[in-house]
């Protein structure tokens, strides 16, 4: 006989919370050797000079504690590229935090400014780490959704800000309000008239910002990216994240960073220390010797636009229907065209059938709702090599 599972001898913190979708659909892609397009990570290495640098720090033994608030060199080098990119000055010695991901400098962001009680702003479908940040501060969660407009035939055409609704969540209660530009997992990129826009609406409020920018160099068509810390006012009162894992092909490290307002950053830091304390020494001394060099975050746009043109074209061979995708590395579409019986599968159901009997894997964009919200589209991952994506798209041909 089996023995139940244990049950733990104290409330759970997150009860509605289980294993992320990420996981699940990673494991199911290994399980049945299917190309994963789901969990949003690179399948090709990283440059080999970075892998240099951070072995000579290594080497030059920068391998105990560095600062709690992270090593200088590199805190410099983030408060010159913010400033050369977006015309912002972040002191680097109060304004500048360097972290273990974006991830945690979301939870310590939340941690930090968010009491019991309070309420924070979310823009679904969301990234699901933000969710329950706020549940563990004990705030409280206000989702409001994205608008979906949809073609002739009922599919899903383009993502947009829900303005109305935003103006309706914000009120007197509001601590925070999370923002995510370029989006995971649509794609949507936020225009400078968005900025103004939002800047208006928290004006006589003591709102704040947590701006998710980890995908800030993969806009494309040429056009720009508009930081929270290209607009004076919004930078006032904004946490600023972003993370080297995603520009530099290197998420297993986890390094990111958040820059905000002295005052900000002086709560945040407080936090920060006893949940993180500090992150990687040597690593944070590859990457300031790294970052030393903006070419390749300056070449990214292209770089990645390029695989989304190669991915795009192959899925306009299929019945799927791409959304636009301005920025990040996903690529969403749209599957309820297809002309197979699974066409009418809800989209988690869906994305089990397409990694189990088709091989590869994609991420329901329902997962990214609290309540189930289906509108038949699913995320896919085009941070691949070639080979991988024309694998992956001769599969999706052949629905």
């Amino acid at each position: 006989m089996t023995a139940s599972a244990p049950t733990p001898p104290f409330p759970s913190r997150l009860p509605n919370v289980g294993t992320t979708v990420f996981t699940v659909m990673s494991a199911l892609a290994a399980e049945h050797e299917a190309i994963n397009l789901g969990q949003g990570f690179p399948d090709f290495p990283c440059d080999r000079k970075l892998i240099a640098s951070v072995n000579e720090a290594m080497l030059a033994d920068r391998n105990q504690y560095p600062p709690m608030i992270g090593v200088a060199e590199l805190r410099n080098g983030i408060c010159q590229k913010i400033q050369n990119l977006y015309g912002q000055h972040y002191d680097p010695d109060s304004e500048i935090t360097i972290t273990g991901g974006g991830t945690q400098g979301v939870l310590t962001t939340i941690l930090a400014c968010v009491s019991p009680g309070d309420e924070v702003v979310i823009i679904e479908p969301a990234f699901d780490c933000y969710r329950p940040a706020i549940e563990l501060a004990g705030g409280k969660t206000i989702a409001v959704s994205l608008q979906v407009t949809r073609d002739e035939n009922g599919q899903v055409a383009s993502y947009e800000i829900p303005w109305d609704a935003l103006a309706k969540a914000i009120n007197p209660k509001t601590r925070l309000l999370i923002i995510n530009s370029p989006h995971n997992p649509t794609g949507m990129v936020w225009q400078k008239t968005d900025l103004d826009r939002l800047a208006q609406l928290v004006k006589n409020t003591s709102t704040l910002i947590l701006s998710d920018e980890v995908y800030e160099h993969m806009v494309y068509d040429g056009a720009a990216h508009y930081s929270v810390a290209s607009h004076p006012e919004l930078a006032a009162r904004s946490f600023l994240i972003s993370s080297f894992g995603k520009t530099y092909h290197v998420t297993g490290w986890k390094v990111g960073y958040v820059a905000a307002p002295s005052a900000l950053s002086k709560e945040f830091r407080k936090v920060h220390q006893f949940n993180v304390f500090t992150v990687n020494t040597p690593m944070q001394y590859g990457l300031a010797s790294y970052l030393a060099d903006a070419s390749h975050y300056l070449n990214l746009p292209a770089f990645y636009q390029a695989k989304r043109d190669f991915f795009g074209a192959g899925l306009a061979k299929t019945r799927f229907k791409l959304l636009p995708t301005p920025g990040t590395y996903f690529q969403c579409a749209d599957y309820s065209a297809l002309n197979i019986p699974e066409a009418q599968l809800n989209e988690a159901d869906f994305c089990k059938w397409l990694t189990t009997k088709v091989g590869v894997a994609a991420i329901p964009v329902s997962a990214f709702y609290d309540q189930p919200t289906e509108s038949g589209v699913i995320r896919f991952c085009f941070a691949k090599q070639e080979q991988t994506l024309a694998t992956a798209l001769q599969r999706l041909q052949s629905l």
